[in-house]
């Protein structure tokens, strides 16, 4: 029987990136249950690992004797210091950032605005940047493994590509001349700092028996 792992998170493009990776370890990915019921606790880490440390371990504490995952990720850009970092999720909230010509209720797209927005006022010709992941496993409030992968590529000045979540329109990957959100979910896996994070997960757990 396939072993089931409860992924602290509901969102879709997670959990579809998860789901795809697990395949080849024949894992089950499944939402914690009653997740929407749960109080999110406060991501004040100050870096992608504390976050994505204790959020696994107070989920975990939700599902006795089943492994819990939950990951902390985001983009970094070199031309503005590295942000949004671990507030890439709340960047334009943050910012309190509306556009007005183009008012918007989702939260990538308004992310995606403000990105553009402060980049408009940077003259370099490659705007560099990478995505950074880390996934960590809990169980019974103890974390059992974490691990972190990255990618590199460009912020382009307008979105490309319909598929992805996040940044993943404006994220460029000049090897492949195709956005995140242009290319295939099983090529994706190969390549996103999520499934990098992901299958080194998987593969420490197999090494492990866990």
């Amino acid at each position: 029987m396939p072993q089931t792992l409860y992924v602290a998170t509901t969102n879709p493009g997670k959990l579809r990136d998860f789901a795809a990776a697990a395949e080849a370890f024949a894992v089950e990915i499944a939402p914690l249950p009653d997740l929407k019921d749960i109080s999110p606790p406060v991501e004040d880490g100050l870096t992608f690992e504390d976050n994505a440390r204790l959020k696994a371990v107070y989920y975990s504490s939700f599902a006795t004797d089943c492994i819990v995952i939950a990951d902390d990720s985001g983009l970094e850009v070199d031309a503005l210091g590295g942000e949004p970092g671990v507030r890439s999720a709340r960047f334009a909230d943050d910012a309190g950032f509306t556009a007005p010509e183009n008012p918007t209720e989702d939260t990538d797209e308004r992310n995606n605005l403000y990105l553009l927005e402060r980049l408009s006022s940077h003259i370099v010709e490659r705007k560099t940047a990478r995505y950074r992941c880390v996934i960590a496993a809990a169980r019974a409030g103890k974390v059992l493994l974490a691990t972190e992968g990255s990618v590199e590529g460009e912020i382009l000045t307008k979105p490309r590509g319909t598929g992805g979540f996040g940044y993943d329109p404006l994220f460029y990957l000049a090897e492949l001349d195709k956005t995140m959100a242009e290319i295939d979910l099983v090529k994706k896996q190969t390549l996103s700092h999520r499934g990098k994070a992901f299958f080194k997960l998987l593969e420490e757990m197999r090494r492990n028996t866990l």
